[in-house]
């Protein structure tokens, strides 16, 4: 009886959907031509994301255009770039899907700025298969928090939905609660990378009562942009400052100087 309601009820949603698709055809996520499935992008869309892939720096992710151009090595023979074997940075390894482009904008910019939290779907699936690496060896998916005036102006931390799907997908624990904006920083915006580091000095912390959940624990933070790394920085020490074994990024989309980084 159990089975034949659960067939029962799935058949009903199914038609649903189906009277609801000719009611309102599917259209892509990110313009209007029609698609199979509704919350799917067209050909054209998907042909102007720029995905990142190898070779990359194994540290920052920022790829090379071919491997002659990483900067060193690490002790484990690991290729990094200039910027890493110069300074590295807190986090152990960070990750996005696309560069950020005009393809990669018509999906973040509504999501971010125009009340499109649907678009998280588009996004995390992407992401959750360029951090599949750094998914495999978390223990907790954490978003970058949000400070509370402009989640109360927002009304959606960008940064949770897409931990959301991410950590459902990848069967990880989500622990949304263990980062909070400790205090209200402007806008970043074209700010240079120190300004960024400088503006974000102590504005991250953690959680009152959150520091158990991360002693020893691998942990993936998430974000819409990578820019800078200012922000994954910040996060990074704070959760290895409260006990966190290893911290690694993972983001939609970041931000490329046209040099050596394709």
């Amino acid at each position: 009886m159990k089975g034949f309601s659960a067939r029962l009820s799935g058949g009903l949603r199914g038609f649903g959907l189906a009277v609801l698709d000719s009611l309102l055809p599917p259209h892509c996520a990110a313009c209007d031509e029609p698609v199979a499935t509704q919350g799917l992008l067209c050909g054209t869309c998907v042909r102007d994301l720029t995905p990142i892939g190898a070779p990359l720096c194994e540290r920052c992710g920022i790829p090379f255009r071919h491997l002659g151009e990483a900067g060193g090595m690490d002790p484990s023979g690991t290729a990094l770039c200039e910027a890493c074997v110069a300074h590295p940075p807190p986090y152990a390894a960070a990750r996005a899907a696309f560069r950020y482009d005009d393809g990669a904008k018509r999906l973040i910019l509504p999501f971010k700025h125009a009340d499109r939290p649907d678009l998280a779907r588009v996004l995390a699936a992407r992401m959750a298969i360029a951090g599949r690496d750094l998914l495999a060896e978390a223990d907790l998916v954490v978003p970058v928090p949000l400070h509370a005036s402009r989640l109360r102006a927002r009304r959606y931390n960008q940064a949770a939905l897409l931990a959301a799907r991410i950590a459902r997908a990848a069967g990880v624990p989500l622990a949304p609660g263990l980062l909070q904006r400790v205090r209200r920083t402007p806008a970043l915006g074209d700010r240079s990378a120190a300004a960024r580091a400088e503006l974000l000095e102590d504005a991250i912390g953690i959680a009152r009562g959150a520091r158990p959940r991360i002693v020893g624990r691998r942990i993936v933070v998430v974000d819409d942009v990578l820019t800078s790394g200012a922000t994954l920085a910040a996060c990074a020490r704070a959760l290895l400052e409260a006990g966190a074994l290893r911290v690694t990024g993972l983001a939609a989309a970041r931000v490329l100087k046209d040099t050596g980084a394709a």
